[in-house]
């Protein structure tokens, strides 16, 4: 049976398994998929045991995904923009790496929340590690503008720069944001800490939608604030069970479906 896993330190909370187990369930497809605790210093060391047990794929999570992205011998496109990697396959003798992040975001966003980014106005919080992950992903969706922006805005200007030739690109002072954006993806990691972004609120409408990567039972400060503001919020569940479908389909050929498995995540965290 080809063998999986999630790799990443701590790593007893990670939902994979179960995300996976679902999905093998659903395609017909024969497989393992288990958690991988590696010490902090012995990624490399965990990723080439099993490989040698016949390990067929891997997923990556903190804090090893720049180690995954030095470990690999071939990049696809989006990971070696992003500088990161979540998803590793071995094959051959050779280790791929993928980042699924940002297509799993854009799924979310387009198929499953119903909402086009083709010609939009979309605002993305954060220049860190999964705003990388984001932007390709985001700006081949053809926004009519994507608007960075960070606490320390030369950051914001480095990755603008960086991603400039993918599409309608530029970074931005929170105090200098005007007008209402269509979409307001937070990707900073404010949320675990309670804590909102310092944007205006004149970034929300009715129509906007206000994206949060973190997920949880109860809203995030960050979609309560856009709640208040007359947008509508939803949480990065979604994203989670997309970018999974992503890496399955990597390893397998097929991309499962999604929406029961979401359903039942949510469940899950509903009775928590």
């Amino acid at each position: 049976m080809d063998a999986y896993v999630v790799i990443g330190n701590p790593i007893a909370h990670s939902k994979s398994p179960e995300i996976h187990a679902q999905f093998a369930a659903q395609t017909g497809q024969e497989l393992s998929y288990e958690r991988l605790l590696a010490p902090l210093q012995g990624f490399k060391a965990a990723v080439k045991v099993f490989i040698v047990n016949g390990g067929k794929g891997a997923n990556v999570t903190v804090p090893f995904k720049l180690e995954a992205h030095a470990l690999a011998d071939q990049l696809t496109d989006r990971a070696r923009l992003a500088g990161a990697v979540n998803t590793l396959k071995f094959e051959d003798g050779r280790i791929l790496g993928d980042n699924t992040d940002g297509a799993g975001l854009v799924v979310d966003i387009v198929q499953n929340a119903g909402v086009a980014l083709v010609g939009k106005r979309v605002l993305l919080l954060g220049a860190g590690g999964a705003s990388r992950g984001a932007l390709l992903p985001l700006l081949e969706q053809k926004p009519a503008e994507l608007l960075l922006t960070n606490r320390t805005h030369a950051k914001a200007q480095e990755l603008a720069a960086q991603f400039a030739e993918y599409g309608n690109l530029a970074a931005a002072e929170y105090a200098g944001l005007s007008g209402a954006f269509d979409v307001v993806i937070n990707a900073t990691s404010a949320s675990l800490a309670a804590d909102v972004p310092p944007m205006p609120a004149s970034v929300f409408s009715r129509t906007t939608l206000a994206y949060d990567m973190m997920y949880g039972k109860q809203p995030t400060v960050f979609m309560e604030f856009a709640l208040q503001h007359g947008a509508v919020a939803r949480d990065g569940l979604g994203m989670l069970v997309e970018q999974a479908a992503e890496a399955f389909l990597l390893w397998r050929g097929v991309r499962p479906e999604t929406a029961d498995v979401f359903a039942a995540l949510r469940g899950q965290l509903n009775q928590n």
